[in-house]
């Protein structure tokens, strides 16, 4: 596991216990992907890194098995997250769905000075560096965070538990991982201007429709992106062994 910066002292602030600043730092190693997914948890490791006893580090884990971010092998102990191809399909299929709903009701329920806010929210994501070099896209949560205001603004407690608590450091992970992949962050964009239109002119099912092709088109770029890397060795073999024939005959 890697060295974790930003390492707590005991000048953390009173107002956070030891094992709340753990949790943040560990949390954002992980979604960051300094702690690799699928990499093991070493409380040992863990312990010496942060200069805390075993009860504040395991609060923090626990609380990281709740956000999805850490789950518990048998016979293993608990290791960083690693979904697989079919359940990152689940996950975004349970987005496309849930968020697109949000989407409709917020339409319906955003005072307009909570979307005048969303727009400034997209203005301040413009201005990224990361963004405008093509690199990435702004990955701020919580308020700052396009996905975030919308489920927010959906007024729906249910929707807002599952996809801003329950599963939002998950979604969190992915999206920051697969982030950088050429051009996405620009039709991205887009595409947020677009959703954000649609609730603006309080049309619900056009909100709903864009979100869900938004997220949609995420998953495809997921997939693509993990069918190149998980490419059989002999399916490259044998095309390049098929351009070396066609270029000898």
């Amino acid at each position: 596991m890697n060295q974790l910066s930003e390492i707590p002292s005991a000048n953390t602030p009173e107002s956070e216990t030891l094992s709340e600043h753990v949790f943040r730092h560990i949390q954002a190693a992980i979604i960051k992907g300094e702690i690799k997914p699928g990499s093991k948890i070493s409380e040992p490791e863990l312990a010496r890194t942060y200069g805390i006893s075993r009860g504040p580090l395991r609060e923090a884990i626990h609380r990281l098995e709740g956000q999805k971010l850490v789950v518990r092998v048998p016979h293993v102990g608990a290791r960083v997250v690693s979904l697989g191809l079919e359940e990152l399909v689940e996950l975004y299929q349970i987005r496309e769905s849930l968020e697109g709903m949000a989407c409709r009701l917020a339409a319906e329920r955003m005072t307009d000075a909570e979307i005048l806010e969303l727009r400034q929210v997209l203005e301040t994501h413009e201005q990224d560096a990361s963004f405008q070099a093509g690199v990435g896209y702004y990955q701020q949560e919580g308020d700052h965070d396009f996905h975030y205001r919308i489920i927010q603004g959906s007024r729906n407690r249910t929707l807002t538990r599952m996809l801003c608590d329950e599963l939002y450091q998950l979604v969190r992970m992915y999206r920051i991982q697969f982030s950088a992949t050429p051009h996405r962050p620009r039709q991205a964009f887009a595409e947020h201007h677009r959703i954000l239109d649609a609730i603006a002119d309080r049309d619900g099912e056009l909100a709903e429709l864009l979100m869900k092709r938004h997220i949609a088109a995420s998953r495809r770029n997921i997939e693509r992106q993990l069918d190149t890397q998980h490419q059989p060795e002999h399916a490259v073999v044998s095309a390049a062994s098929a351009n070396k024939n066609r270029g000898e005959s």
